[in-house]
């Protein structure tokens, strides 16, 4: 499968000031898979230590790290000879040694010619742990298959094509094709092991048995949180995110049977595990957005939206039926997909918009950089709606970019409004560098 980090990857290697790479992101997301072919494609071998494999190989590190010591060490361990500019080194599921992530550092002073990628599933626990070698390494992140990667697995490289770029006008049958492939991927999701079943002709039931698979081994994965949450309050807090996403949330919303201060705890673990991401509150009125953020005042994603329906036990057979995306799951499927989008161009740093005035609300769902602006944006079920939300964030913050509607729906424009109405599967087209750009004035 082709994936978004490939281009990374190889960049990478080629660069004049390459440091050791680490690769985050959740469990299942592909980073082994990714980084195995890269090695195997770019360099005569690859030397992998697996440390959930191999715990026999943590001593390695718990004393002198010197590379050429270490390395020597290493080799003699797994019999293959590691060299520079021919061999990739590859520290997997990094977290269960984290002297490991220490000795970066060292290989990057003192053996700049090794290329060394580090990648973990828990990583944010063992950075925890120890003294970070900051400014010594350099990170990539890594998400479940966007919309775009599934089209490519799924061997429709013109539609992946047709969605790259400046949003516009399809032609009907065109625009119809990509609203039906992004439903079915509404139900598949992005983790590349269901991508791979109903690439090959698997059946949807096929699909949901590995994510019935896949989210145990998340809740196995909480034995490995060091003992800092209840199992129970982890899987409770876990569900009760998947289902309410695109709503505001409270720590006491989210379950009953333990506190608000211990599924506060929950969630935060589950963020550093990437199973859930945090989305805060911001004011568009200037750059960084982070600097506006509301702590206190925030709603949430969830890793993927092929588990989270899951997750949600919809009645597929009776979804499936709806012709409009955002009638599925009243539209929280359509918003999981666009965070998701949004996370991967937006690099995690993802904002939505409240207004706090108590005597009355109003919620943009999302807000989007691009070109230096921001850019309130609307995941919304059409045209004839009133976007009343949007209107006033537009006339609040007159110096933030178009507001721009997500539907399923044909491309179009309002210039008189300052809004743009564009199909749910460009979402991905939306963030810094992306395709969506404003219209220039005459």
């Amino acid at each position: 499968m082709r994936r978004l980090i490939d281009e990374q990857l190889a960049a990478w290697k080629s660069s004049p000031r390459r440091k050791p790479l680490i690769v985050r992101g959740a469990r299942q997301v592909g980073k082994t898979w990714s980084i195995e072919r890269f090695g195997e494609l770019e360099f005569d071998a690859v030397a992998k230590i697996d440390f959930e494999k191999r715990p026999d190989l943590a001593p390695l590190f718990d004393g002198d790290l010197s590379p050429l010591k270490l390395i020597e060490q290493l080799e003699l361990a797994i019999g293959r000879k590691i060299e520079g500019g021919k061999t990739l080194l590859f520290l997997d599921e990094i977290q269960a040694c984290p002297r490991a992530i220490t000795a970066l550092r060292y290989l990057f002073e003192e053996a700049p010619e090794l290329h060394v990628i580090a990648a973990g599933s828990l990583l944010e626990f063992a950075l925890g742990q120890i003294a970070v070698p900051v400014g010594r390494v350099s990170y990539r992140d890594m998400f479940p298959m966007t919309f775009q990667e599934y089209l490519i697995a799924m061997g429709n490289d013109p539609a992946a094509e047709a969605i790259i770029g400046q949003p516009t006008a399809l032609a009907e049958p065109v625009h119809q094709m990509l609203l039906d492939a992004l439903k079915r991927y509404f139900f598949v999701g992005g983790l590349p092991e269901c991508v791979s079943i109903a690439s090959s002709g698997g059946s949807l039931l096929d699909v949901f048995n590995v994510q019935d698979d896949i989210l145990s081994a998340y809740r196995d994965d909480f034995a490995k949180y060091g003992g800092r949450s209840d199992k129970t309050c982890l899987d409770a807090v876990m569900m009760h995110v998947a289902r309410q996403v695109g709503r505001q949330i409270k720590y006491t919303g989210l379950g009953d049977a333990h506190s608000g201060q211990t599924n506060r705890k929950a969630f935060e673990l589950l963020c550093m595990a990437r199973v859930v991401h945090k989305i805060p509150s911001a004011r568009p009125a200037a750059l960084p957005l982070g600097a506006s953020a509301n702590e206190k005042r925030f709603k949430a994603a969830f890793l993927d939206v092929g588990l989270m329906q899951r997750l949600c036990g919809l009645p597929v057979d009776r979804e499936m039926q709806h012709r409009d995306l955002l009638d599925i799951y009243r539209g929280q499927l359509a918003e999981q997909f666009v965070a998701q989008e949004l996370l991967v161009t937006h690099r995690r740093e993802l904002f939505y918009w409240s207004r706090e005035a108590r005597s009355s609300q109003a919620e943009v769902d999302f807000l989007a950089l691009h070109d230096g602006r921001i850019h309130p944006v609307e995941v919304k079920s059409g045209k004839g709606g009133q976007l009343r939300s949007l209107h006033l964030a537009l006339q609040t913050y007159p110096t933030c970019g178009e507001g721009l509607v997500l539907y399923g729906g044909s491309y179009g424009e309002r210039p008189e409004q300052r809004l743009r109405f564009v199909p749910l599967y460009y979402a991905g087209m939306v963030g810094p560098d992306r395709g969506v750009r404003e219209k220039k004035p005459a």
